[in-house]
């Protein structure tokens, strides 16, 4: 049975109305960022507003097979981003915006598929912001609110289903107007990206909850940060009182050092 699903928003339908839109992604104009293992992934505009594209073209068995020898679940679909994107959009977690999806075919090693997203501008990564950290301190104010939001992301996202599987810092966008006055406020948005290997579920398991959090950690190694302020996510991400935090779940927080440190060490 044959699967087909397509979506594009109002500007982009009318622009390219007159085309086979799978065929016209396939090999669409662009700054290409990837083109390899089935993906390629470009920056294009339209009426010059910019988006990205993620266009899949089927990854073969052998590339299946060998994801599945190795206890990978291999990613065979753009499904993936778009589902993710309206998973956190649903909880109210701030990300990308959604331009257009698609997905055609039965046969997982040759199903083609794409998400296109707007371009988010003018924004920077948490991890660079991290290491000018070093150079300029931040203010206290700025420095506790963003632990705050980083850490009612990961348990948002956590609390209700999904893991991410590449959750670093860089993956996370402040806008880059922060840079200019080092004043962060709660309603600003941190956008979390980057999310095709994301799995959403009733429940996270354990090992994922680990390894997202052990992810996260070792990524902020570079930050300088104070055992208050690791204290402050705990705090926030468990939504419990710090001594309940750290005694009930002692063993959580160990093996997310544990997961930091041996990425540390690798």
């Amino acid at each position: 049975m044959k699967t087909y699903t397509l979506y594009l928003r109002e500007e982009l339908a009318h622009a390219w109305r007159d085309k086979a839109i799978f065929t016209w992604l396939q090999t669409m104009p662009g700054e290409v960022f990837r083109d390899k293992e089935g993906r390629r992934t470009l920056r294009f505009e339209v009426n010059r507003k910019s988006y990205f594209l993620k266009y899949h073209q089927g990854v073969g068995w052998a590339e299946i097979v060998k994801n599945l020898v190795s206890l990978r679940l291999p990613i065979i679909s753009a499904r993936n981003e778009w589902q993710a994107v309206q998973f956190l959009q649903s909880h109210d977690l701030d990300t990308m915006t959604l331009a257009g999806y698609g997905e055609k075919g039965w046969n997982p090693a040759k199903r083609h598929s794409f998400v296109i997203t707007d371009d988010l501008t003018d924004t920077m990564s948490l991890e660079y912001l991290g290491q000018q950290w070093r150079d300029r301190p931040p203010l206290f104010t700025s420095k506790y609110q963003l632990i705050q939001k980083l850490a009612h992301i990961a348990g948002t996202m956590h609390k209700n289903g999904m893991n991410h599987r590449d959750f670093y810092l860089c993956h996370l966008l402040l806008d880059k107007a922060f840079a200019e006055t080092n004043i962060y406020q709660p309603t600003m948005p941190i956008y979390l990206i980057d999310l095709h290997r994301a799995q959403i579920r009733q429940k996270v398991p354990r090992r994922w909850q680990i390894k997202d959090l052990g992810s996260l950690y070792f990524s902020a190694y570079a930050v300088p940060l104070t055992q208050r302020d690791l204290f402050r996510f705990i705090k926030t991400y468990t939504q419990l009182p710090l001594r309940e935090a750290l005694t009930q779940q002692a063993d959580l927080w160990q093996q997310v050092k544990q997961r930091a440190d041996t990425l540390y060490a690798e």
